[in-house]
């Protein structure tokens, strides 16, 4: 089969298009014929050699995928071949096949296109997991998501609205996405490059009170603006650390403020839990999709084969959602 394969790691040279033996399903996995699948930040890391798969996972990259059911283990019931599938992968998605666990796929709604069932699984999913499963975030209270513009950022907007509409939302952006992400209902936008400290602001928008969960995928730059932004038993969900790893922490105020940090991250879940993840984001999230409540929304489709200039799009942040890898005509 056709697929993506490294030749070693690094940048942008690695990514070969190649051929490789199309993968076979264990009797509790189902053989995915891929229509598309999405490029993630995870790619990336992954790409250069700082995030490998889960051990008996594909090393091919790649997150999540949409296509036909091709093939199902002998102990699969739920799944016949022919089916719309949508699911996570622990790898492999950039292929022409790949294999996923029963009960980490989705029927696709008759309304959505490959394309677009190509951005649920990853984005959508941790959005709704950190957001409401971790966070539990509720109608009437306030959230910070930082990254405005991002697939997981512009995920967790979308699902704000459409389950909690009535969340006052506070994004933090580079001020080429401001006007995209004012547009999906954020309450206030902070541009963060004239604004890295943004506790003021975010102090009175919410008079003094702070917000009650924080989406943050920074990591040590913002941890004291975070605890400073958070309210009375407000929870700060971390599912990333790109300015780094360390950083110091007033566990006084902390204690006093009853508040939470949460680290978080949805790969390497095992794959049980993962399966109650997705049932659950099914019941809530996934009728809204159906009814085009919420859309995926996509920067661009490439082609497998323009699998480096998708990579070069999500490297130099100049996307807004998602960017798709279209592996077939299905």
């Amino acid at each position: 089969m056709k697929a993506v394969l490294l030749d070693g790691f690094g940048g942008l040279e690695v990514l070969k298009v190649g051929e490789i033996d199309k993968p076979a399903p264990k009797p509790n996995e189902v053989l995915v014929k891929v229509a598309a699948t999405s490029i993630n930040r995870p790619d990336l890391v992954q790409r250069e050699g700082k995030y490998p798969a889960p051990p008996g996972d594909s090393e091919i990259l790649g997150l999540e995928v949409s296509g036909v059911v091709e093939a199902v283990g002998s102990e699969i019931s739920e799944w016949k071949v022919g089916d719309r599938v949508m699911g996570l992968v622990g790898g492999g998605g950039y292929a022409e096949y790949a294999v996923a666990y029963a009960n980490h796929l989705m029927p696709i709604p008759e309304a959505m296109s490959f394309e677009e069932a190509a951005c649920v699984c990853e984005s959508y999913i941790t959005a709704f997991l950190n957001v409401f499963m971790i966070g539990e975030l509720q109608d009437g209270q306030t959230a910070i998501y930082h990254g405005g513009g991002g697939g997981v950022n512009t995920a967790a907007m979308q699902l704000t609205k459409a389950l909690t509409p009535s969340v006052k939302t506070i994004v933090t952006a580079h001020p080429s996405k401001a006007e995209g992400v004012k547009k999906l209902g954020a309450d206030l936008v902070i541009d963060f490059t004239t604004t890295p400290d943004f506790t003021g602001v975010v102090k009175e928008f919410t008079a003094k009170k702070g917000v009650d969960v924080i989406l943050d995928h920074v990591g040590a730059k913002y941890l004291a603006p975070n605890m400073n932004s958070l309210a009375y038993k407000g929870k700060l969900v971390i599912i990333g650390i790109i300015s780094g790893i360390k950083a110091e922490l007033n566990l006084a105020l902390m204690m006093v403020k009853r508040q939470q940090i949460i680290g978080s991250v949805l790969r390497s879940r095992p794959v049980s839990e993962k399966g109650e993840i997705i049932t659950e984001f099914s019941r809530r999230a996934l009728p809204r999709f159906a009814d085009r409540t919420i859309v995926p929304i996509i920067e661009k489709v490439f082609t497998i084969d323009e699998v480096v200039e998708a990579h070069r799009m999500m490297e130099e942040d100049k996307h807004f959602g998602k960017i798709v890898l279209k592996v077939a005509d299905l």
